[in-house]
């Protein structure tokens, strides 16, 4: 019988490092990210998200994020892509490590964005977690840039770009929040000033996933 990953080869791919399991989220999964996200993000009066969905009643953030998750598998397409991968440290899901491509045959250039509960920030799980994605890019996607984006104010999110080798990239004026102003800080990296961790990250399902996202460029 022809199992669920053989169906959807994004499933297949697994990224650990030593202290975390990335894996794509499946709709059984998709509790457990609820309970991490309804459990606190970030402060009442902080948004660090592009679009303020954590701001919504419990009722209404549990069909969101599964929509989400949906919507994001099915316009999986060579042109145009985004991985949602789970978080899993000490056997619980804490968040989730997104990374995406548009017209990557041409850009080469990925772009990743995150959230962690707030029982497991501080820790440094969010540098490792970004440092798994980005060597994930560079080392098997061969992607020749890494960017992402957070609030000006957002100084952990930005610490964690400033860790890794990002630069600056420029700044825009956008409304995250409906009738508030917010400053927004682009970052980007290459692999020549990507800062290493000092561990090596562990792949699995590589080529499923390579050849799904990219038939012509595996053969």
């Amino acid at each position: 019988m022809t199992s669920l990953t053989e169906l959807w080869p994004p499933y297949q791919l697994q990224l650990e490092t030593p202290r975390l399991t990335l894996r794509v989220i499946r709709d059984e999964d998709l509790p457990a990210a609820f309970d991490a996200a309804l459990s606190g993000i970030h402060a009442p009066d902080a948004m660090p998200f592009s679009s303020p969905w954590t701001q919504v009643p419990p009722e209404e953030l549990g069909p969101n994020m599964a929509k989400w998750h949906w919507q994001c598998r099915a316009g999986m397409r060579p042109e145009s892509w985004t991985l949602l991968l789970g978080i899993w440290f000490e056997g619980r899901l804490i968040g989730c490590q997104d990374i995406g491509a548009k017209d990557f045959d041409t850009l080469r250039t990925v772009s990743t964005g995150s959230w962690l509960s707030q029982s497991a920030q501080g820790q440094g799980l969010g540098k490792e977690m970004r440092a798994a994605v980005v060597s994930y890019a560079f080392d098997y996607l061969k992607a020749e840039a890494a960017e992402s984006e957070a609030a000006a104010w957002n100084a952990s999110s930005l610490g964690v770009s400033k860790a890794l080798g990002y630069g600056l990239n420029g700044t825009f004026r956008d409304s995250w929040e409906k009738g508030k102003f917010s400053q927004v800080q682009r970052v980007i990296l290459t692999p020549k000033n990507f800062v290493r961790p000092d561990w090596t990250l562990k792949v699995q399902g590589h080529k499923a996933f390579a050849t799904f996202i990219n038939p012509a460029e595996t053969r």
